[in-house]
């Protein structure tokens, strides 16, 4: 977790220096709950991702992270995937999203992540954000939900 830290750190110094580009890269940290069936524990991690303009009022994107259950036995998972979505005129961004992520722990199961989130400039640089996450597992096991909230700057 201290890579990933240090990771997002360099390339938020990255972005300072970075001139301003019509699509836009970005970086956040954040952290939330998930929870199955009464089970509910802490979630974190980092992510970044490239947003391609479709227009004035359209994007899509794509998104790698880095996410850990806080509670004991569990692993990081890495997810891919990508975002579209729609740009509302305060500086917010509200999108559909899909990830494949990989096993949170050694017996669990891959899953691909399905859901919804919204994020808001809070300046030229930073921005926060929610997002909604149903983790769609298969093999007879039970969904998972999450929500996360984040923190993070765009370059």
């Amino acid at each position: 977790m201290r890579i990933a830290i240090v990771s997002l750190a360099a390339a938020a110094t990255a972005a300072l220096a970075t001139p301003a580009l019509a699509d836009e890269a970005r970086v956040e940290t954040r952290g939330g709950v998930i929870w199955n069936h009464g089970d509910t524990e802490a979630i974190a991690g980092v992510a970044g991702g490239y947003d391609f303009d479709l227009g004035d009022k359209a994007f899509a994107g794509v998104d790698v992270s880095a996410d850990k259950v806080l509670a004991s036995d569990n692993r990081v998972s890495w997810g891919f995937g990508g975002r579209l979505g729609l740009k509302t005129g305060t500086g917010g961004k509200l999108y559909a999203l899909s990830d494949y992520q990989t096993k949170f722990c050694a017996t669990c199961n891959e899953s691909v992540a399905v859901g919804a989130g919204y994020q808001q400039d809070l300046g030229q640089k930073l921005y926060g954000k929610l997002e909604y996450r149903h983790y769609l597992i298969g093999d007879h096991t039970p969904d998972t939900d999450a929500v996360l909230a984040g923190v993070g700057m765009k370059f």
